[in-house]
């Protein structure tokens, strides 16, 4: 496995590189859910490459883009036993040299639920994205569903500027216990850890208020909301049905919707979301036990606020 810290050294190894080729972009301190993107994108290309690179481009003031764990070295040993072929790990002065002032406008889709929250992190994101896509010219891109309405922007950006890319959405990998895998799981002490499967119990409760025959959006907020009031280290910053794909809120279900979920555990603020309509049904998400043998645990990372 190669690592690199250039552009131009990924075209270069881009030139010579069998095709098709998938990449996997993440900003490191990597678990299994970044790992399940790795080995779909092995089974369905013939090179896979990784990104690791913290954005800042996506961080707004007073979010943690400084206490963001990384981990280098782990997220190189697993993703040379996942089978990545090259990674791309480059300094912020790499992707955002001197003089840089272009960037992506996210419509309608990028300024609801999360984007009114963290205004400019669509932005940022969409950005980094699209020039990931020019530098490594990839067949097809994988991201995680957990984060679903990233994945409905950059599906948004990739058809209105024709850029010719694969958006593969995959889906949301879980704790034994519910709790959706994510980087920033690892701020949580141990009670918060406890009280983090709230987000996925709140999901449960929307999604059998659903089941028996409850169809108005806000009766389904309330019912996630109920779940996650009785726990007291949880803050709700939404609970949310949304269109998957618009993610304008939805006063009544009818078709496609997803239950959406912002929630602060102690300072951390931690989401998740669940299909209602069986595109992403609880049996297809992937629930992971702990490794055995050889596995790097992810340590609690002491931190202020985290978002």
């Amino acid at each position: 496995m190669k690592w690199v810290a250039t552009v131009a050294d990924v075209r270069r190894w881009r030139e010579g590189c069998a095709e098709p080729l998938g990449l996997v972009p993440t900003m490191g301190y990597l678990h299994d859910g970044h790992l399940s993107l790795v080995e779909r994108a092995r089974r369905e290309n013939v090179r896979v490459a990784a990104s690791v690179f913290v954005n800042p481009a996506q961080f707004g003031p007073g979010e943690d883009l400084a206490r963001y764990p990384r981990d280098r070295e782990r997220d190189r040993a697993l993703l040379e036993r996942a089978g990545c072929d090259l990674v791309f790990a480059p300094p912020a002065e790499e992707v955002y040299p001197g003089g840089f002032e272009t960037f992506v406008e996210v419509g309608p889709t990028g300024a609801r639920l999360e984007g009114e929250r963290r205004p400019g992190h669509f932005r940022g994101v969409a950005t980094v994205v699209l020039k990931l896509l020019g530098i490594f010219r990839p067949h097809r891109a994988y991201f995680g569903r957990k984060d679903a309405q990233q994945l409905a922007v950059l599906r948004r950006v990739v058809r209105d500027l024709d850029v010719g890319v694969e958006l593969v959405g995959c889906p949301i990998v879980r704790e034994p216990d519910g709790l959706a895998m994510s980087s920033r799981n690892g701020y949580l002490d141990p009670d918060e850890r406890r009280a983090a499967t709230v987000l996925f119990r709140a999901l449960q409760a929307g999604r059998d208020a659903w089941r028996g025959g409850e169809r108005d959006g806000t009766a389904l907020g309330a019912a996630m909301r109920r779940t996650l009031d009785a726990e007291p280290r949880a803050r709700t910053d939404y609970a949310a049905v949304a269109d998957p794909e618009t993610f304008r809120e939805l006063g009544h279900v009818d078709g496609r919707a997803l239950l959406c979920l912002a929630v602060f555990i102690g300072r951390t603020r931690l989401i998740d979301n669940l299909a209602l309509d069986g595109d992403e049904p609880l049996d297809g998400e992937e629930v992971h036990p702990p490794r055995p043998g050889g596995e790097v645990p992810l340590p609690r990372r002491e931190v202020g606020s985290s978002t």
